[in-house]
């Protein structure tokens, strides 16, 4: 139940369907981000499909934060803060630019728990991306809303990333790098952009690199790793945020000729964001 006593569990089965045109801009874009040449491969990189079926409301519908009114497609959530908290991925076949896909978003479950920082409620939706001849990719997005923090707050010394891995790449976000993804992809959520708003609202050092953007490079990274072999599954979970503070580190490690571990490592060591590849 939120405090005005709507109850959260009827969102389940909540369901929203779209139908899109892949085009070649958007992968343009992504690879001009990527500091890549353009035009780009027509084919779409892992995690570029969260480049496509982007959110339109209208600006009057708009929150304090940039995201849309939560009481739609998703559950009306009472709690200030949101961020993407992991996810898992199935590649069925690849798509390229000029397929037309319908995206069916469903929402799977709604959990509520209290954290060492206050309440929590965890929303899990599926999304599949089919079009002719079937399934492109399915895919479960898990989001966490929270409590703002307080001062007496407990303070946790964050999970330290493994330092032993195979390859790693150093990644150096900035606000212009966080502004063109949150373009790619028309997310008008204020941590990515608005400096002031994320430290004095949401109460953070600096802006967030979007998950969805680490998750990408974690998956091109062990894409480029893996000899060649194509993403069939991606499985990753977000720990703690990563700021346009301080560079940050991309690290794999090949567990078999199928098989990868990924993360992001923090500037201090934290693991902000574990995954696995399947190929």
């Amino acid at each position: 139940m939120t405090k005005n006593k709507i109850n959260l569990p009827d969102w389940i089965g909540s369901q929203e369907t779209r139908t899109e045109t892949i085009h070649q801009q958007a992968l343009n874009g992504f690879a001009a981000l990527m500091d890549q040449d353009v035009p780009a491969s027509s084919f779409v990189p892992a995690g570029g499909h969260w480049l496509y079926f982007l959110p339109t409301d209208r600006q009057s519908n708009l929150a304090l934060d940039g995201h849309s009114y939560k009481g739609g497609f998703l559950p009306p959530v009472d709690l200030p803060r949101r961020m993407w908290a992991g996810g898992r991925l199935i590649f069925d076949r690849p798509i390229k630019a000029g397929d037309v896909i319908e995206k069916t978003s469903t929402v799977k479950s709604i959990k509520e728990k209290e954290g060492r920082t206050g309440k929590l409620v965890f929303v899990t939706v599926e999304h599949e991306l089919k079009g002719a001849g079937g399934r492109y990719i399915l895919e479960e997005h898990d989001i966490v809303y929270r409590d703002a923090p307080s001062e007496d707050a407990p303070i946790k010394k964050p999970e330290q990333a493994s330092t032993e891995y195979d390859w790693s790449e150093t990644i150096t976000p900035d606000p212009v790098m966080l502004f063109r993804y949150s373009a790619l992809t028309y997310n008008g959520h204020r941590i990515h952009y608005d400096r002031d708003y994320v430290m004095d609202v949401e109460g953070y050092p600096g802006l967030i690199v979007h998950g969805p953007l680490i998750g990408t490079l974690l998956m091109k990274l062990a894409t480029q790793n893996m000899k060649g072999k194509s993403l069939k599954n991606f499985e990753f979970r977000n720990f703690n945020p990563i700021f346009d503070t301080a560079p940050f580190k991309l690290c794999g490690k090949q567990m078999d000729d199928t098989l990868c571990s990924v993360w992001a490592m923090g500037p201090n060591g934290e693991l902000a964001v574990s995954a696995t590849a399947q190929f």
